[in-house]
């Protein structure tokens, strides 16, 4: 998963509270995240303000010339003279139901060629019909793009969308396709119990102790997110820090893959030489189980990569403090705990992805 695409995911699963944050923490526009007001009226316009379709045609070509990015509509910005634009306030857009609408008719024409890929979903909507909107951009498979609203080619620089120079444009052209591999993470689980550990100087019996535990389980998937056959599809995880003596990561990778040696709690996955991955293909690299005890001692850590021969690597993080697992542990052990909404929590709030 990318970058872009978790801060879309965060938008979707914590909806107006995330844009809450953003303001609470003084978010700034960044390399992935943009904020804008809507200058159209809902209620009293026909079709799409001109400002604001020059606002969608210039980040579609930059986010999708670039690594993808995140549109959010309805926050205003201030401009700070240390760590440049940051969210100031909310500014709801008027009929948002309708924005959304004319935002779908408008994507197809605001570059050249068009970017179909491109998501839009209401965040929030007040009774008014009144609310909030997140646009999602990935990167374009096509680039480069160019705006239909002055002619410009854009990329991505900073927190600002600026015309690409001409080295750059002259990069993109006739560039051979190159693959995209992402992380897919499915069949996400908790499960919570207690179990006896084994007696590892008599194996055949069981000690009479039985301990709290929470599992979480999760299979990693790469999937080649680009046009391009890709070979020599990877991928490298390594637990440095399990929380505490009682917690265990294990890991079950497929068997299509090859294992190079690895540490405990680890794993190094790589396609054989003959294997190709087509465009588009999803495929299972590997399942995760991380055992945590209700001892938690200190913070967990489990970093990863994947890639592929050609490709960008992407690095991916599971972090979480020891405070928050001792929480998140409890939490889950609790006799009515709502492990749906954990499960979404866990992944949404502690795994980071480039």
């Amino acid at each position: 998963m990318s970058r872009a695409e978790d801060i879309f995911e965060k938008l979707i699963y914590f909806g107006e509270d995330a844009i809450d944050e953003f303001i609470l923490n003084r978010q700034t526009e960044e390399l992935f995240l943009d904020f804008k007001q809507a200058a159209s009226d809902g209620k009293s316009m026909r079709t799409l303000h001109p400002n604001d379709r020059r606002n969608l045609c210039k980040a579609i070509s930059a986010f999708g010339n670039s690594e993808g990015g995140v549109l959010i509509w309805g926050v205003e910005c201030a401009r700070d003279v240390e760590i440049g634009d940051v969210a100031k306030a909310k500014v709801k857009i008027k009929n948002v139901h309708r924005f959304l609408s004319w935002l779908e008719n408008a994507i197809s024409g605001c570059t050249i060629p068009s970017h179909n890929k491109v998501r839009n979903h209401i965040i929030s909507a007040d009774k008014n019909g009144d609310g909030f909107l997140a646009t999602y951009i990935p990167k374009s498979d096509i680039a480069p793009l160019m705006t239909t609203v002055g002619s410009q080619i854009y990329i991505r620089s900073g927190s600002n969308n600026v015309p690409a120079p001409y080295a750059v444009v002259a990069g993109m052209f006739g560039k051979r396709p190159q693959p995209n591999i992402e992380l897919v993470i499915s069949e996400k689980m908790i499960v919570t119990g207690k179990e006896a550990e084994e007696d590892i100087f008599a194996a055949t019996k069981k000690s009479k102790k039985k301990e709290n535990f929470v599992k979480v389980r999760f299979s990693l998937l790469a999937q080649n997110n680009s046009n391009a056959v890709a070979k020599e599809v990877y991928l490298s995880c390594n637990t440095v820090s399990t929380g505490g003596d009682g917690n265990k990561v294990n890991f079950y990778y497929d068997s299509q893959l090859e294992n190079l040696a690895a540490e405990h709690n680890s794993i190094n996955l790589i396609t054989p030489l003959e294997m190709r991955v087509p465009p588009r293909a999803l495929f299972s690299c590997a399942k995760a189980e991380i055992r945590f005890s209700d001892d938690i001692t200190e913070d967990f850590l489990m970093d990863g990569v994947i890639g592929a021969d050609g490709a960008t690597p992407k690095s991916f993080r599971f972090y979480v403090s020891k405070n928050d697992l001792r929480s998140f542990v409890a939490q889950a052990m609790r006799k009515n705990a709502d492990i749906a909404v954990l499960t979404n929590e866990f992944f949404s709030c502690y795994l980071k992805t480039e």
